[in-house]
Formats: structure tokens, sequence, C-alpha cells
């Protein structure tokens, strides 16, 4: 039930994946891991050489996320409980994924910036949010959205360069952004 929405064909992970482009060794912060579905994805995708905290500020996500690793065989996640004040993260990250979770993070800015001091030189985040829905949506009734355009705002004040907005995602905007400047955008 946690993860139905996150594997759904139609949401495409395959190819959120493979836009990540993870490789072997990589550590990963997959911050608001919710019950795990990209969690223990990216620590297939990692192997054994890499780490993947799931990060999240509910307990009983992060003990399913442990359980679920476990039955996987999957020794490479480790579960951080957090908090917006305190990230509780190692350096030198090479990934932050962020899966609708920007929605309820009060003053984004200075939490991205406080993110880029974890990443290693060339680190990137990449976030997933939801688009602004129709009127008598749930996400449209509670505000549960941010406009891809005030993230890339954010973003850039904290300190990153837009690497990719891609489009292929039904309800959600999808950008990569990097502690390093660079010319690719698709």
């Amino acid at each position: 039930m946690f993860n139905k929405k996150a594997s759904n064909p139609k949401n495409k992970p395959d190819l959120i994946l493979d836009h990540l482009q993870l490789k072997k060794g990589n550590l990963v912060a997959d911050i608001g891991s919710g019950g795990g579905y990209f969690s223990l994805r990216f620590a297939e995708a990692v192997g054994k050489e890499g780490v993947v905290f799931a990060v999240d500020t509910n307990s009983g996500f992060l003990e399913f996320i442990k359980e679920k690793a476990k039955e996987k065989g999957l020794n490479n996640v480790k579960t951080i409980l957090t908090s917006e004040e305190n990230l509780s993260l190692p350096e030198n990250v090479d990934l932050v994924f962020m899966r609708n979770v920007c929605h309820h993070i009060p003053n984004r800015t200075d939490y991205f910036r406080r993110l880029k001091k974890l990443l290693k030189e060339g680190g990137r985040i990449a976030i997933l949010e939801y688009r602004k829905a129709k009127r008598f949506t749930f996400h449209g009734l509670f505000g549960h959205y941010v406009p891809k355009e005030k993230i890339i705002k954010e973003m850039t004040q904290a300190g990153f360069q837009l690497e990719e907005d891609l489009a292929f995602l039904p309800e959600q905007s999808f950008t990569i952004f990097s502690t390093k400047s660079s010319n690719k955008k698709a």
C-alpha cells in the first residue's frame, strides 16, 4: 500500500531511475522516503559498495523500509529519523532525491542551502513535486504542490544550477540540480 503510487507504471519509475544515472558506490539520500519504494530501488542500483539513506519524519515508514530491505537482502540501506531542523545526513552524498516533499518544507531556500553542504562536489538534487491540480483534488484542495518555477527559483537562490527539466511525468514536475554549472538541459 505504501508504495502503490510510486511503483505504478503510469508514474514511470523505471524512467525516473534511468535519468538519475546512479552508479555503483554512490551515496544517495532519499528524503521523504515514505514506504521506501525508491530507497530499495536505489540500493539495488548502487550495489554493495554504495549506501542509501532512507530519511523520513515517520518512524513507522522507516521500520517498514528496514523490514523490506532485510527481506530483499539489501544491507546498504540506512534509515534516518529526521526533522526539518536536523537533517542528520553524512557529508559527500552524490544524490539527494526528494519526491513529493517540497510542499511540506516551510523555508525551502534555507533548507536547500543546508543540503548543499552535505553534497559532494558535483553532487545533485532530484526533485519530483506535484504540479498544481484541479481545485477539487487532494493536491488542489490542500495545496500539496509547489510550482516548478518556484522550485527552480529557490534552488538557484540556494546556489544550485538546473541540470535537467524533465516533462514525462503525468502529475509531477521532475527537475535535477547540480552544485556545479553545466550546460545540460532537457
